[in-house]
C-alpha cells in the first residue's frame, strides 16, 4: 500500500519536471510525468522484491529519486529527437 505514496510524489514531481526542462512544446504534458511514475513503480518493486523495508530511507530515494533521474534523461532525449524530426521534416518539405 505504501507504493501508492511513493508513486504519487514521484508522479507530482515529475509534473514539476516537465515544466523545468526545456522545450515543452515538443513534448505531451503526461510524457513527464508518466515517465517518472513508470520508473519509480519499478525501483520501489525490484527493490521490495530483494528484500529492502517499508521503513528504509533508502527505498523512498532510490525509487522517487531515480524515477525522476530516468524521466529528465528520457524526456531531454525525447525532446532532442523530437526537434531532430521536426527539423528533417522541415527540410524534406521545404518549409
Amino acid at each position: 500500500m505504501y507504493i501508492l505514496l511513493a508513486l504519487i510524489a514521484a508522479c507530482s514531481l515529475g509534473i514539476g519536471l516537465h515544466y523545468l526542462m526545456p522545450r515543452r512544446d515538443l513534448r505531451g504534458v503526461a510524457v513527464t510525468p508518466a515517465i517518472t511514475t513508470a520508473a519509480a513503480a519499478a525501483i520501489y518493486t525490484i527493490m521490495q522484491w530483494s528484500g529492502v523495508a517499508e521503513s528504509s530511507p533508502a527505498l523512498w530515494l532510490a525509487s522517487i529519486g531515480g524515477g525522476l533521474v530516468i524521466a529528465a534523461g528520457a524526456t531531454f532525449a525525447i525532446s532532442i529527437l523530437r526537434a531532430r524530426h521536426d527539423a528533417a521534416a522541415r527540410q524534406a518539405l521545404g518549409i
